[in-house]
């Protein structure tokens, strides 16, 4: 059999995720392979580097400083979340990131973007957590209006999360079938229409099928949902998932608020273990 990991995005609510992640970890629960969307690919990297806390504790130290995220940052490079900082200065001064360690697992890593150009889903293995590896980590994570396109090899992409949010049909057709899906938002949690489509028209006009893509998100979400469900109840799959929304914001400046949504993640991960 092969074990999987699918780990779902949604910025901040990504400390969730951490939290899981760091017990499984601590408690030497290994994957033949893993996959994060958007913030479960920027934070989830790291148990592919086996780096227990790492993501809770850079998100802890630098919330409150303008250089990670900020409406300035947004205003003036056109990403709320400062690209130089947090895919430069943060990973390779600041707390760095063991690429030699991530390169040495053998465990694969795929990380979902959407090409702006078609409005699909693609799929990149992340292999030796490089320069390449990164920049399509940060197109996985660059949520549209707040962030800029990232452009590689000739393609234009933003986060994965509006074409394929939680993919686990991914990941079976890639031949696993012992999977663990972390999502973070509760069990009857049902996805809205976009609030924003007008801002999302203005500020996406040169990319019309990124624009339908985000357009239908709702239904592509709730789908996923319910597929995710059918399969746990079938005994087919395992979920981790919080109890109740998680109700924090995308760009949480609170240290406090961070644990809080950190230690509800440990509590379930520390829960699924009593239950293996």
């Amino acid at each position: 059999m092969k074990k999987g990991l699918v780990m779902e995005g949604g910025a901040m609510r990504g400390m969730f995720t951490c939290g899981v992640i760091d017990v499984l970890m601590e408690n030497d629960i290994s994957f033949d392979g893993a996959i994060g969307v958007s913030a479960g690919a920027t934070f989830g990297i790291n148990i592919k580097s086996h780096q227990i806390g790492r993501a809770f504790r850079y998100n802890r130290k630098y919330c409150t400083d303008k250089r990670y995220h900020s409406i300035r940052s947004l205003l003036t490079t056109g990403d709320i979340y400062n690209v130089q900082f947090c895919y430069d200065e943060l990973p390779y001064k600041l707390d760095k990131w063991d690429i030699e360690a991530f390169e040495a697992n053998p465990m694969e890593f795929y990380c979902v973007a959407t090409d702006a150009k078609t409005g699909k889903a693609v799929y990149h293995k992340c292999t030796d957590g490089k320069k390449e590896d990164i920049e399509w980590i940060r197109a996985s994570a660059s949520m549209p209006i707040v962030s800029r396109p990232v452009e590689i090899d000739g393609g234009v992409y933003l986060d994965g999360g509006s074409s394929d949010s939680i993919p686990l049909k991914f990941m079976e057709d890639k031949g696993y079938d012992d999977i663990l899906v972390i999502e973070t938002q509760p069990v009857d949690y049902v996805k809205s229409p976009q609030k924003f489509m007008p801002l999302v028209r203005m500020t996406l006009r040169k990319y019309p099928e990124m624009i339908k893509c985000l357009e239908r998100r709702h239904f592509m979400y709730n789908e996923e949902k319910r597929y995710i469900r059918e399969k746990e109840l079938k005994g087919e799959i395992k979920v981790i998932r919080p109890k109740a929304p998680l109700n924090i914001s995308p760009i949480e400046k609170d240290p406090a608020e961070l644990e809080r949504v950190y230690q509800l993640g440990r509590a379930a991960g520390e829960e699924y273990i009593k239950s293996l």
